[in-house]
C-alpha cells in the first residue's frame, strides 16, 4: 500500500494521535460515529479542544488579539454615593440639597458625589472571555504536545511568533481581559451570543462564531467533525510510522468485530505505551512501543543456558528465524541477523482463569527480503524474551517452547510481488506473516486464536 492508500484507510481514531506528523494532504476519517466518540476516547474533550485550537480561524483570532484588545468595548455608568466631611468625585448639588433637607438639615458636611466608571461586564465581553478561557485552558492542558518538536506544532502554535507565550500573557496580564468577570457555568447565554454576533466589532463577531463552531463539535455534528479532522487530523509524516498506525487501527477494527464491543483510546503520545483498552469477559489491552512497561511487560534477553542438549533462547531465536524465513520464501537461504524493533503488543487478561495471553506484532513497511527476514528474527526475539514481572511468558528453562502456540507472534509487511506461503501454509511455523492486503481478510483468523 502506498501513502495515499494508507491515508484513505485511516479512521476516526486518528483523533487520538498526537505525535510526530503533519496535517493531512487529503480527506481522512470518512467513517465517523458522532454518538460514540465521547465514550471512545479517554480524553475526548481535551482532544476535541486540541484540534479546535489547531484550526487556522482560531490561530488567526489569537494572533490578532494584541491589537484588537485595545478597543474592547465598555459601558459607562454613574454611581452616586453620600459622603460626610469630604468630597469624592463630582458634587451633585441638587441631590445634596435634597439629602440634607430630608435627613440632616443642619449638616453642612454632607455631600452627594457622583463618579463615572467603566463596566467591562457587557454581554460581548463575557462571550470573548469565555472563548479566551477555552483556548487558554486547552493550551495549558495540552502543553506537553504543543511544546513538542512536531511539524503540526511548528505550523500552528510554534510558528514564527511565540503564540503560546503571547496568549498566556494576554489572558493572565492584559488589563482589559482581567477586568472582565469570569463567565458563569451557564454563560454565555444564547442572548449573549446573539448580541456578540450582531456587534460592529469584528473581535466579538468572530468570538461568537468560533464558540458556535465549538458547540457544534461537542454536540456531535457529523459535518463539523468531518471538517475538523480534514483540517487538523495529525498524520505521521514518516511512512513507516503511518504503516504501523494503519496496522494498529486494523487490530482495533478486527477485534471489535470479533468481540462485538468497542475499544477506548488513550491519547497516542510520546511516552504513552498503553493505547487502547476493551473491557469484557476478557479485557484486551493494546500497546505500541519498545515495551509495555505500563503493566510490567518487558523484553529482556536471558543469559545463555548451560545444558548442551538444549538450545538457549538466543540460539533458538536464530534457528526459528532462519527456518521460518526459509519456509516462507522460495529458493532462498538466510544467515542469522540481529535487531530490536518497535512492536504492537496485545494482552488478553482472563481474570477468571488467572492467566493472560499475548500477541506480539512486528510491522515492517518494506518489500525487501532482507528487511522481512530481519523482522522475522526480531519477532522471534520478542516472543522468546517476553517477560511479565521479570518472569518469562513462554517456555521454561528445561524446554524449548519459547514461542507460544504459533499464534503469539505476527509479522506484518508491505505487499510482495513474489510468491509466498499463505496463512494456512504457515500452520506449523512459530510465527505467522501477513501482508498489508491480507489484514482485512486474515487478521481475524490470527486474532481469534488469542482472544
Amino acid at each position: 500500500m502506498d501513502r495515499d492508500e494508507l491515508l484513505n484507510n485511516l479512521t476516526q481514531d486518528i483523533l487520538a494521535y498526537a505525535m510526530h506528523g503533519a496535517f493531512p494532504e487529503q480527506e481522512v476519517a470518512r467513517s465517523i460515529k458522532p454518538d460514540e466518540l465521547d465514550q471512545r476516547f479517554e480524553d475526548y474533550e481535551l482532544l476535541l479542544d486540541l484540534h479546535f485550537i489547531l484550526q487556522e480561524d482560531v490561530l488567526e483570532f489569537v494572533r490578532a488579539l494584541p491589537k484588537r484588545l485595545r478597543s474592547v468595548r465598555t459601558e459607562t455608568e454613574t454611581v452616586s454615593k453620600t459622603r460626610r466631611g469630604g468630597v469624592d468625585g463630582h458634587i451633585d448639588w441638587n441631590a445634596t440639597v435634597k439629602k440634607r433637607y430630608t435627613e440632616s438639615p443642619r449638616d453642612a458636611s454632607l455631600f452627594v458625589c457622583t463618579n463615572r466608571s467603566e463596566d467591562y461586564d457587557i454581554p460581548e465581553n463575557v462571550v470573548l472571555k469565555h472563548l479566551l478561557s477555552v483556548v487558554h485552558t486547552t493550551v495549558t492542558e495540552a502543553e506537553e504536545y504543543l511544546r513538542g518538536e512536531y511539524e503540526w506544532v511548528t505550523e500552528t502554535w510554534r510558528g514564527s511568533e511565540p503564540l503560546i507565550d503571547e496568549l498566556k500573557r494576554i489572558v493572565e496580564r492584559n488589563v482589559h481581559v482581567r477586568r472582565i468577570r469570569e463567565p458563569e457555568v451557564y454563560e454565555p447565554t444564547e442572548q449573549m451570543l446573539t448580541t456578540a454576533e450582531t456587534s460592529r466589532d469584528v473581535i466579538y463577531r468572530e468570538a461568537a462564531e468560533l464558540l458556535r463552531d465549538r458547540a457544534s463539535l461537542f454536540a456531535g455534528d457529523e459535518e463539523a467533525l468531518h471538517d475538523l479532522l480534514d483540517q487538523t487530523a495529525i498524520t505521521p509524516d514518516d511512512d513507516h510510522a503511518l504503516f504501523e498506525l494503519f496496522v494498529l487501527f486494523r487490530f482495533v477494527a478486527t477485534i471489535e468485530d470479533i468481540q462485538d464491543n468497542d475499544f477506548q483510546f488513550k491519547t497516542i503520545a510520546t511516552g504513552r505505551q498503553e493505547i487502547a483498552t476493551l473491557e469484557g469477559e476478557k479485557d484486551i489491552v493494546l500497546y505500541h512501543d519498545n515495551s509495555a512497561a505500563d503493566r510490567d511487560l518487558s523484553f529482556v534477553s536471558d543469559v545463555p543456558e548451560a545444558e548442551d542438549r538444549l538450545l538457549s533462547r538466543t540460539e533458538k531465536v536464530q534457528t526459528v528465524a532462519r527456518n521460518v524465513a526459509n519456509s516462507y520464501f522460495s529458493d532462498r537461504s538466510f544467515r542469522n541477523h540481529t535487531g530490536r524493533p518497535d512492536v504492537i503488543v496485545m494482552e488478553v487478561i482472563d481474570e477468571d482463569a488467572n492467566r493472560n495471553e499475548y500477541l506480539i506484532a512486528e510491522v515492517k513497511n518494506s518489500r525487501r527480503t532482507d528487511t522481512i527476514r530481519e523482522g522475522i528474527k526480531e519477532t522471534a526475539e520478542y516472543l522468546a524474551f517476553l517477560r511479565v514481572n521479570d518472569e518469562f511468558v513462554f517456555g521454561e528453562s528445561e524446554s524449548e517452547d519459547y514461542f507460544g502456540t504459533g499464534w503469539n507472534g505476527l509479522l506484518v509487511t508491505q505487499d510482495l510481488d513474489e510468491e509466498t506461503a499463505s496463512l494456512d501454509d504457515q500452520s506449523d511455523n512459530e510465527i505467522k506473516i501477513l501482508q498489508a492486503s491480507e489484514l482485512e481478510s486474515r487478521l481475524g483468523d490470527v486474532l481469534e486464536n488469542i482472544v
